[in-house]
């Protein structure tokens, strides 16, 4: 399925159905991308629905945790959906698409291995485009408190007396 295609009409299942059947890990449609696996979908305003798809993968490259479904990471980047950034973020991934190209893949989301999408990084992780990304989704992934306890993380403790009085020693997976 191509992102040009019109996908009105359709209800949410068949829209599903038919992503799951070509193998699609995003579907972007007109306005709008979604995970045929998954129950979230996701609108664009200022940037393209292919963009927002590829920031997500992205941000899950960058910040690879299997135990965190695509939706923190699409909240995690949801910000860079404004007037403000969309003119970066379209050139940034514009860019990111081009280097790609370099590698012998159409575009960012054609890389099917990790490895090769992390290499490709890799060559541009000094870029301010890179940086600006990487340094956004520490605050815009790791601040949502739904993840925290997938990782052990109770929230702060001064609230609660401190550490000390709040078992700063029962984590047990060292």
């Amino acid at each position: 399925m191509t992102s040009s295609q019109n996908f009105r009409g359709l209800t949410r299942r068949q829209l599903l159905t038919r992503a799951s059947a070509v193998g699609a890990s995003f579907l972007i449609g007109t306005g709008f991308i979604t995970a045929p696996d998954a129950a979230w979908a996701a609108e664009t305003s200022y940037i393209s629905p292919e963009t927002f798809a590829t920031l997500v993968q992205l941000a899950r490259d960058i910040y690879p945790h299997d135990r965190l479904s695509d939706e923190f990471y699409v909240i995690a980047v949801k910000g860079y959906d404004s007037a403000d950034a969309a003119e970066n973020i379209e050139a940034g991934i514009a860019a990111l698409n081009e280097a790609a190209r370099g590698h012998g893949y159409a575009r960012y989301l054609d890389i099917g291995w990790e490895r090769d999408r992390v290499d490709l990084l890799r060559s541009i992780q000094d870029s301010p485009f890179f940086q600006t990304i990487r340094g956004g989704l520490v605050t815009g992934l790791y601040n949502q408190k739904a993840i925290w306890p997938l990782f052990g993380y109770e929230g702060e403790s001064f609230s609660h007396g401190g550490y000390i009085d709040r078992g700063f020693d029962d984590i047990n997976w060292l």
